[in-house]
């Protein structure tokens, strides 16, 4: 992989030699009107960021538009003023306007326009920012770019890692791409359900909400049955009638959770089956040896998982510091699988994992980054068998301050391998027979260190949304048994405090070394969030100050201020849907959440690429031997990080929308049951509500509500009734029937049981307001409800 040089531009932001849509001459657009030296006005700004996303950070517009001294501190204020007003938003360390896709994105290719040019749209593109936008494809002569190299080709149905422009075309699609490289090839074939026809054959129900039905003759079934998921290819498009398609794989029953996670692994694009080269290779390595390792078998490490874990990565163990210069303090050794020694840059296994970039876990299965021989195996820290690592020991002061920490390159032993209840029972005062020896020697000391640490940490200040984490169990059958509520266990904060650590210095260790890497990076609310935010706090009589120098503390002196009130969950939303998504970046901005400056994933190699990436990092900069970074991996991280971040939200869309297909299967047969929800969501259209007791959510229309007019009020978070003042908000508990369930779409539609409350003054001063433009809504009477999730 090699990065891809920038795009040229011109002054008046056209690209010479080309056109804004993929092979077609476009119209020349107006050229903007730079005085170098001058500051430009607001709409030259947002016209060049719109126009040049490449150039969009504070330093590149000084730079384009001459500006020096007083000038540069006048355009910071400007921008920070745009910022606020919503009409840009920081996406890395760059500006681009709301809903803009950022300079490199994945793009899944769906079809051709008009003149056969292919489209594709965002792999990943958020709900709530309506229809990703259509994107053109700018293919490349074979010869590549100036005549150089060979430039990647690709075709309907392949996903893509493309650098994006803005069109020159306005009537066209708003962006053009240039492939940088093709992520993945699919084959032509869809998914959906089986259903019998009369005299032989049948039909595919489709599972997603853009399909096609297609018919299946009789000699091309393979056996399915009617309700078998099934995989399909056209065997025959014609001028009339439907596509004809023939059945592939017979995936299993609906009902069962393995058909259901297969939808989601389908619909988005996941690769779950091994090539043989990458299997081969697995198969093929051998143990690690000793070579530039320290002999650390006899240090106690013991790992803490969940107590259905099948792969270990992490190790940990703790001691008092024996230094006279830091009484009170401890050092702290994690100890990290060392993947990079079996996973070599461009190998079948490397390709292979950047191609997943992650592991994803669905209630019954897990599709691994990395086959079974390296995950459960070689790279696992099974308790009493040598495996190499990547360890770190941490010095703490006994205020809990870091005050050094080095790494080592190892081959360790687990003393024991414990799940997080079995550690914790035996602190409790309930060891088990394996436990009990460990005590004294190693459990008490790893505690101890955490009471330490936890001293650095509440000093720190981290944002503290503590959202429950519900977990499906499921029937020997694939179905829903039922939702738990794990509970959060000082096990799992020690473990979870421990790890973090670690990624500080590893962070910390390759900037010493100035090694490019991959950090895992979260910014701060962009302003136009934080004002959504302040407005409905002001509802609660709850002030956020204004500013853009925001800190994780600022939230928990809020979410502080709601505890116990009636508001309290409410109010721990709202906050939630104000911060950004953490994503990965070769160029730091710290961790907003976590409050650190240095922040990169280290500790789970086996399942998350970003952590392999670090390895190599680590191993080449400290001269570890074999398995470091390559000069080719240092080019394109750009490049890898755009990539894993895309699959990152990839896999949580799938892990979210599988459950969401379960609980919708499990609950399709208590149609009209009434269930106790809360208000999750409140929109023009209509309300969320979630099940607290099922981890799922249904959607209330706007149009079953009643026969008031209701108004949606954004800053107090609500939809009342402009004649009764009654109504509904963010939070309120309710009651609900469930008038619909679509397992496979994973929706339910409620009815609303509840009356609805009054309303504050605020909300009812509202409407005396005549703001009616904000989201008056009418019920129709004969209206259908919508189907489905909205």
């Amino acid at each position: 992989m090699s990065r891809i040089p920038r795009e040229r531009t011109n002054p008046a932001g056209k690209r010479p030699g080309k056109t804004g849509r993929a092979g077609k001459d476009a119209p020349a657009v107006e050229p903007l009107n730079i005085v170098h030296g001058a500051l430009p006005s607001r709409e030259v700004i947002l016209r060049f960021i719109a126009d040049h996303p490449q150039k969009a950070s504070k330093r590149e517009l000084a730079k384009a538009f001459g500006l020096k001294g007083d000038s540069r501190v006048e355009l910071k204020q400007m921008l920070q003023e745009l910022e606020q007003e919503g009409m840009l938003q920081k996406n890395r360390k760059s500006l681009i306007r709301p809903g803009a896709l950022p300079p490199v994105t994945v793009l899944d290719i769906t079809t051709r326009d008009k003149d056969g040019d292919l489209i594709g749209r965002p792999a990943e593109w958020p709900e709530d920012q309506g229809v990703a936008p259509a994107v053109a494809i700018r293919q490349q002569s074979p010869a590549g770019r100036q005549g150089k190299g060979k430039a990647p080709v690709a075709g309907l149905g392949d996903r893509i890692l493309a650098k994006i422009f803005p069109a020159v075309d306005r009537g066209g699609p708003a962006y053009t791409a240039r492939i940088i490289k093709v992520i993945d090839r699919r084959r032509g074939a869809s998914m959906g359900v089986f259903r019998t026809a009369p005299g032989g054959g049948g039909r595919l129900l489709p599972i997603e909400r853009r399909g096609e039905e297609m018919v299946i003759d009789p000699d091309f079934t393979g056996g399915a049955t009617d309700g078998d998921l099934v995989e399909v290819e056209i065997a025959r498009l014609g001028r009339f009638g439907l596509p004809r398609a023939k059945v592939l794989s017979i995936v299993g029953s609906v009902g069962s959770e393995k058909a259901i996670s297969m939808i989601a692994i389908h619909a988005h694009g996941i690769p779950h089956v091994f090539p043989p080269a990458v299997i081969a290779e697995a198969e093929a390595a051998k143990p690690a040896t000793m070579s530039h390792r320290e002999d650390w078998r006899d240090v106690p490490l013991i790992t803490i998982d969940p107590a259905d874990a099948k792969d270990h990565d992490d190790a940990v163990y703790a001691e008092l510091d024996p230094s006279p210069d830091n009484p009170g303090g401890v050092i702290v050794t994690v100890a990290i699988a060392d993947v990079s020694w079996y996973v070599r840059p461009n190998s079948p296994l490397d390709r292979e994992a950047l191609k997943r970039g992650n592991s994803v876990y669905f209630p019954d299965r897990v599709v691994p980054m990395l086959p079974e021989r390296i995950s459960n195996d070689l790279c696992s820290l099974k308790e009493g068998v040598d495996r190499p690592a990547l360890a770190v020991r941490m010095s703490f002061s006994g205020e809990g301050r870091k005050i050094g920490h080095i790494f080592h390159r190892i081959m360790m032993k687990s003393a024991a391998k414990l799940s997080y209840q079995q550690a914790q029972a035996a602190i409790d005062g309930k060891p088990d027979d394996q436990t009990g020896p460990m005590l004294e020697p190693i459990l008490k000391p790893l505690w101890h260190a955490y009471e330490v640490m936890k001293r650095g940490r509440d000093r720190r200040q981290p944002l503290e949304l503590d959202m429950p984490e519900r977990k499906i169990l499921l029937k020997p059958d694939g179905t829903v048994d039922r939702v738990v509520v794990p509970p959060r266990l000082d096990a799992h904060r020690l473990i979870e405090e421990m790890m973090i650590q670690a990624n500080v210095c590893a962070a910390e260790t390759l900037e010493k070394k100035r090694q490019p890497l991959i950090y895992r990076i979260h910014d701060g609310p962009t302003l136009a969030k934080q004002e959504i935010l302040r407005e409905f706090l002001a509802t609660l009589g709850i002030s956020l100050a204004k500013g853009g120098n925001m800190r994780a503390n600022n939230f928990n002196g809020i979410l502080a201020k709601a505890d116990g009130t009636p508001h309290q969950t409410m109010v721990s939303e709202m906050v939630l849907r104000s911060q950004s998504q953490a994503i990965y970046g070769p160029e730091n901005i710290g961790h907003f959440g976590l409050n650190l400056m240095k922040y990169a994933h280290f500790t789970s190699p086996i399942r998350r690429y970003a952590d392999l990436i670090v390895h190599r990092a680590l191993v080449g900069s400290l001269g570890f031997g074999e398995g470091g970074i390559t000069p080719d991996e240092e080019a394109a991280l750009d490049d890898i990080a755009a990539e894993i971040s895309t699959f990152e939200r990839r896999a949580m869309a799938a892990e979210r929308e599988t459950v969401d297909r379960l609980i919708a299967h499990h609950l399709s047969g208590r149609v009209g049951e009434e269930f106790a929800g809360r208000v999750s969501g409140v929109t023009k259209s209509g309300l969320f509500v979630a099940l607290p007791d099922y981890g799922a959510d249904g959607f209330v229309p706007i149009s079953t509500l009643g026969t008031d007019y209701f108004i949606y009020d954004e800053a107090h978070q609500a939809l009342s009734g402009e004649r009764t003042g009654l109504g509904y908000r963010l939070g309120d508990s309710v009651t609900v029937k469930l008038a619909e369930a679509i397992p496979l779409a994973g929706a339910l539609r409620f009815e609303m049981v509840s009356e609805g409350r009054e309303m504050p003054a605020a909300v009812r001063s509202f409407h005396k307001a005549g703001r009616r433009d904000r989201g008056q809504v009418r019920k129709k009477p004969g209206t259908r409800p919508p189907r489905g999730r909205h």
